[in-house]
């Protein structure tokens, strides 16, 4: 179960839906991203790692998180909102991406709770297939 928790953590926190229009283009983000989470309080462990991949806006989990659901949205201003699912837990983060880095809250009910980084981790942007 906490395993579970850890990966709707992953999505908690980096669960990137909430955007507001901006003046940027969403493509400023694209590209991979490594993530770490970092537990503050609750059941969770200490610290969990993923990698996600942005695409015009969009995000998708690449690593870390077998069987987790990840659904979110950067916005054009760097607005980040997201949930992510694993079997019954499920959690939300928010937050803010600029060029190369980026940080922001996380919660999984009342079970745990913490903060997030993000760098870029790759200065290419995502293509469309």
């Amino acid at each position: 179960m906490i395993k579970l928790t850890a990966v709707a953590a992953l999505a908690a926190g980096l669960t990137l839906p909430t955007c507001r229009p901006a003046s940027a283009e969403p493509s400023t983000h694209n590209g991979r991203w490594s993530v770490e989470l970092v537990t503050e309080s609750g059941l969770c462990s200490a610290r969990y790692t993923y990698a996600l991949a942005i695409r015009e806006g969009q995000v998708q989990l690449i690593s870390g998180g077998a069987g987790a659901r990840v659904n979110g949205h950067v916005g054009a201003d760097g607005s980040v909102g997201l949930t992510v699912s694993n079997g019954t837990a499920s959690g939300t983060g928010t937050g803010r991406l600029q060029s190369g880095s980026g940080a922001g809250t996380w919660k999984v009910s009342s079970l745990c709770s913490g903060h997030w980084t993000a760098r870029r981790s790759d200065t290419r942007t995502a293509q469309a297939d």
